[in-house]
């Protein structure tokens, strides 16, 4: 079984390294930008799990769990598909465009020559391109899509207009990172934890995530692949689901740590759309990993009503618990093949946030500063200008539908 260890630096007593697969780390950020572990991905036993969690060098032991793209829904939900998001969140009105803000996109790649992304700086080599399907390690210079989901969340959150039509909320970002780390398998824990290291190390502010943990395909690994009784697979998976969402916190925690230097980035994800609320409204689901870590940004997806008073509805797929919630039914963004598209989900509103993050950055911090504790200003602007909605509860849209500076 797949494991990824976090050991301390600086070890002393060496541990069998013919077991690891090291990961790669920030390349070109300073030592103490990462946080003070050092990860392996290893195929161990039970047993050597058990053992190796004895040594006083490793941290944790956790079990790799599989991660799943959020997938989009068929929704018809919204009064008028398209790019209602752009208004509904202020962006169309706002002076602000997002110039001088990184942002990372976490998905299934990019359709680098879509019209939507001309003057993109993908780094010199296209080292702002890595791809962790092929490796764990991650294997820079080109990040390909082949679904159109991390495409689509692309354009919402930086893409230029396409014959004359806006999409993105955050036009004026330039520098981007593309971490592609959903293939036809989806992803794992090693991959997630490992792309979220190297967009950290490389200066990203914001970090955006439209995928979760995918615990019913792991329990059905371990019936099917180790041969366990279903309900002691169950048991492993939530055994595993817990260390993975102790994994996701200490991440959150010690990107906290570098933001209060003036560093890190805010981790923004997606809370996930298994709700059945058409069904019954009681039919809903909690937000899963890593939206569900403590500092994590968890976003849910609002539909239009078409009424003045009330004008959002919380999507009817959209899972509980989130801090913040955007437009995500009949979101227009760009598709593959250099055309235009619409998309349903948290999937979907998460990169509305995402953009909103950037514009706030940039209007904070003009000179692209980054002082200690840059994100409680980012925040706080957030939290105290989201836009109510009146008969929603808390645990469905958080604060408010996010909005942007004008």
């Amino acid at each position: 079984m797949r494991y990824l260890i976090l050991k301390k630096r600086q070890m002393r007593r060496a541990v069998n390294e013919g077991f690891f697969l090291e990961m790669a780390g920030a390349e070109d950020g300073p030592e103490d930008f990462g946080p003070p572990v050092q990860a392996v991905a290893a195929d161990l036993s039970e047993r050597e799990a058990a053992d190796l969690s004895r040594d006083d060098q490793v941290e944790d032991v956790i079990p790799s769990m599989p991660f799943s793209l959020i997938a989009p829904v068929e929704e018809g939900e919204a009064a008028a598909a398209g790019t209602w998001g752009l208004a509904a969140i202020g962006a169309t009105r706002s002076s602000f465009t997002g110039a001088g803000v990184t942002v990372a996109v976490l998905d299934t790649g990019i359709e680098r020559n879509h019209p939507a992304f001309a003057g993109m700086d993908f780094g010199a080599g296209d080292k702002n391109l890595c791809d962790f399907t092929v490796s764990a390690e991650g294997v820079m210079g080109g990040a390909p899509d082949s679904h159109g989901h991390g495409t689509h969340v692309a354009g919402t959150i930086f893409g230029r207009a396409v014959n004359g039509e806006r999409i993105g909320v955050a036009p004026g970002v330039t520098r981007v990172l593309i971490g592609k780390v959903l293939g036809q398998g989806g992803g794992s824990t090693e991959v997630i934890y490992n792309a979220i290291q190297w967009a950290m190390g490389r200066k990203a502010d914001i970090i955006s995530m439209s995928l979760g943990m995918d615990f019913p395909k792991h329990v059905e690994w371990l019936i099917g692949r180790e041969g366990l009784p279903p309900g002691i697979a169950a048991s492993r998976a939530l055994e595993a689901y817990r260390a993975n969402l102790r994994l996701f916190d200490r991440m959150a925690e010690a990107m906290g740590a570098a933001r209060m230097l003036g560093r890190g980035a805010l981790l923004v994800a997606a809370s996930g759309n298994e709700s059945a609320r058409k069904t019954n409204p009681r039919f809903t689901v909690a937000a899963a990993p890593p939206s569900a870590a403590d500092g994590f940004i968890a976003v849910g997806a609002v539909g239009q009503t078409g009424n003045a008073a009330a004008p959002y509805d919380v999507a009817s797929f959209s899972n509980t618990g989130c801090l913040l919630a955007g437009p995500g039914v009949g979101i227009r963004s760009a598709v593959l093949g250099g055309g235009l598209g619409e998309k349903s989900g948290t999937s979907m509103a998460t990169p509305h946030v995402a953009g909103a993050l950037a514009l706030w950055i940039q209007k904070l911090f003009p000179g692209g500063q980054r002082p200690r504790d840059w994100d409680r200003d980012v925040m706080r602007e957030l939290e105290r200008h989201v836009a109510p909605a009146p008969g929603l509860s808390r645990a469905d849209v958080g604060f408010g539908v996010v909005q942007v500076p004008v």
